[in-house]
């Protein structure tokens, strides 16, 4: 059976791996949806869907996983529309796995198997969190699979996120 999973994925981290290996010793297959694609070089979505894309496959390639296809779905601002939208960027799926409410509802509405995921490890595997430490100069390496801190090292994703982070309003 295909699955299909969605997320920002704003650095994929090792919760991530987690749930995609769940999904796999469920499923025959998984379908990676890169959620709001259209967004980029914001504090909340830094990185490209070129980029979350690369970080997604070298990952899982480097881990033998091979039986995966990753589509970069751009948002669509009208939820009776947003299923089909993605239904006709992915091959066919039946199973469905997330936590966010509405999107279980909008899948459940259209009669597919819905399931949650068990949360792994969310004192530090959060993008927020990961994030918030890369602007911090905290350790986040240990968040993420190396592959992934290698591409953010070579997209000089550090800084990028850091000059996100400022402002040009005046102190008062």
């Amino acid at each position: 059976m295909r699955a299909f999973i969605i997320g920002r994925f704003q650095p994929f981290h090792k919760g991530h791996m987690e749930i995609i290996k769940k999904i796999l010793s469920e499923n025959d297959y998984v379908i990676i949806g890169i959620g709001s694609a259209q967004f980029s070089h914001t504090l909340k979505d830094p990185f490209t869907a070129g980029e979350r894309y690369l970080m997604i496959s070298n990952t899982l390639e480097t881990n033998n996983i091979n039986n995966f296809y990753i589509v970069p779905i751009e948002d669509v601002n009208s939820n009776p529309m947003w299923v089909a939208h993605v239904e006709s960027l992915t091959p066919p799926f039946r199973r469905v796995y997330s936590n966010n409410p509405l999107v279980k509802r909008l899948f459940h509405e259209k009669s597919y198997d819905v399931k949650s995921l068990p949360m792994i490890n969310r004192e530090a595997w959060t993008g927020t969190k990961i994030r918030n430490k890369m602007v911090s100069g905290l350790d986040w390496y240990n968040d993420v699979p190396d592959t992934v801190s290698q591409i953010i090292m070579d997209l000089d994703g550090i800084n990028r996120i850091r000059d996100l982070s400022k402002t040009d309003e005046d102190p008062i």
